[in-house]
């Protein structure tokens, strides 16, 4: 397939070079004007239609010319004969397992012409082919579509049905704890890249007969595999066909990205920095979420699941408060909300104490330097946050071996001297380093790099209209996020709309038993987690 559109290398209705076949340089033409978006375009271009031809030539002739075989080097069609009858193995060569494939072609070489009855397919299919996953094709866009996602294909002379093997096999990693999801104790497993695994995790996880899985592929390119995951009798049916709607309508080359760009496909947020949907790497936070009623989307090829309705106060939860006994985990919720809030007002509110030093009260009386330095403080903070910005990105560019020592070099060299030399204030690195810390403490990565511009924001907005300026600023904040919409659903939920118990239930790490129903949030069907307590 091609999207580029050329001139004939000759004039219309001229001669072919000499020693060119008349039938090569009609494909050379039709080559130069070929213009498709999709498989079934492009077969429907070589051979009229979307059958399965009877000839392995003319498959031979379609294949050549829609996926590029004799030219991609993995692209390949076996041609055989079994029973007295030629067959056509078409395959990827790093996706068919060998093991599986060469018990199979074991068995077939063993075939006569006795063996076949008049039915060549049938016997293949019913007797002849031992594999489990075995599937009959009518179309040529289905079988090379198949292909393409890692199956095999029979093609049998004379038959317009093909048969579709899946022997398909990808390239993966091992099971890991998520980097960014780490917890002292608790499972270890976290997804992969392949989407199989990972439906699977969870399916160990939740053997509830509910528990639904709808693949769907998007991208006309890509063809990139979805998964929506729902627990039928607990999920709000109304929301789960919203998404799915949303998902079938994508109409883009592809998903090389995989959840990012699905993510800004079907959520449409456009300039807003803060997520709208909720990222995992674990089983077992995807398993309790669909418990609770939400929505989960899981994208071949990604090692993280998309999770929605969410809302910012999901956003500052992490699985390690649960693994601790409730007193212990509503300890560390606690800590966890102190780092999330610090690491947005506590550097505009101590420059606002040191601008305006009528305001402090005299318990707070040595806030503020004793010299400001020979750059503006508002000046020092947007560099130290620059640089808190590069000594991340650096440590992500950087190999393992070498990330202590860079750390060491920003430690000392850069910032010790920096003081020294008189460029920024020791209590501008101080508190830039406790925020720095509460943006770490965030569980979401998405959700501290959308705080970190907030802090920028009111940090401009102090140094340009002091007191006037912090108010109105964080006032436009909650605005701004009461305003979002995750699905629907309000973003600032328990708080805005204001509900006392959810709240409370957000604030505090309640035991396991006295969660007794799922968050309205969801507009479950199911609201109830257990039966009601009918002991006397």
């Amino acid at each position: 397939m091609t999207e580029q559109v050329t001139e004939p290398s000759h004039p219309e209705g001229s001669m072919p070079p000499p020693g060119q076949p008349q039938d090569e340089q009609q494909d050379v033409e039709k080559k130069q004007h070929e213009v498709s978006n999709t498989v079934e375009e492009s077969i429907k271009y070589w051979q009229d239609d979307d059958a399965i031809p009877k000839k392995l030539e003319m498959i031979r002739h379609t294949l050549q010319n829609v996926v590029g075989l004799e030219e991609s080097f993995d692209v390949l069609l076996r041609e055989m004969t079994f029973g007295g009858r030629r067959v056509g193995l078409f395959y990827l060569n790093g996706f068919a397992k060998d093991e599986v494939m060469t018990m199979i072609l074991a068995r077939l070489s063993f075939l006569n012409k006795l063996s076949i009855t008049s039915n060549a397919l049938k016997a293949f299919f019913e007797c002849y082919i031992p594999h489990i996953q075995v599937e009959k094709i009518d179309k040529m866009s289905e079988a090379i579509n198949k292909v393409l996602a890692g199956s095999s294909v029979f093609f049998i002379e004379h038959e317009t049905t093909a048969l579709m093997v899946d022997v398909k096999s990808f390239p993966t990693r091992g099971l890991e704890e998520p980097s960014l999801e780490k917890v002292v104790r608790g499972s270890r497993d976290g997804f992969t890249e392949t989407l199989l695994t990972n439906v699977t995790l969870v399916r160990r996880r939740l053997r509830d007969p509910g528990l639904k899985y709808e693949m769907v592929q998007v991208g006309r390119r890509t063809r990139t595999d979805v998964c929506i995951a729902y627990i039928d009798d607990i999920a709000d049916k109304r929301q789960v066909e919203a998404v799915r709607k949303k998902i079938k309508a994508v109409n883009i080359d592809g998903l090389p990205l995989a959840d990012k760009q699905l993510e800004e496909v079907i959520i449409n947020k456009g300039w807003n920095p803060y997520p709208l949907v909720r990222y995992s790497e674990r089983p077992d936070v995807v398993a309790a979420h669909l418990l609770d009623g939400n929505i989960v989307i899981f994208v071949d090829t990604s090692p993280s699941v998309i999770i929605l309705p969410t809302t910012f106060f999901d956003l500052c939860q992490h699985a390690e408060e649960n693994r601790q006994t409730a007193f212990m985990g509503t300890y560390l919720r606690s800590v966890r909300f102190i780092g999330i809030f610090a690491s947005l007002f506590l550097l505009p509110l101590w420059l606002l104490l040191v601008i305006e030093p009528g305001l402090k009260p005299a318990a707070l009386q040595i806030i503020g330097p004793m010299e400001t330095g020979k750059i503006p403080l508002i000046v020092q903070f947007l560099l130290a946050e620059l640089g808190v910005d590069l000594m991340r990105m650096a440590a992500v560019h950087t190999p393992s071996p070498l990330a202590i020592a860079l750390g060491l070099l920003a430690a000392i060299l850069v910032g010790d001297i920096a003081v020294k030399a008189g460029v920024f204030v020791n209590e501008v690195i101080l508190y830039m380093a406790i925020a720095a810390v509460g943006m770490f403490a965030t569980p979401s990565y998405e959700l501290s790099l959308a705080n970190r511009i907030v802090r920028l924001f009111l940090l401009v907005a102090v140094a340009l209209f002091k007191v006037p300026g912090l108010v109105i600023g964080t006032t436009i904040w909650v605005v701004y996020l009461a305003v979002n919409r995750s699905y629907n659903s309000s973003y600032l939920w328990p708080f805005i709309p204001f509900n006392a118990n959810a709240l409370f239930n957000i604030l505090v790490r309640q035991p396991v038993l006295y969660m007794k129903q799922r968050p309205s949030f969801n507009k479950t069907r199911d609201n109830t987690k257990m039966p009601p307590d009918t002991t006397p």
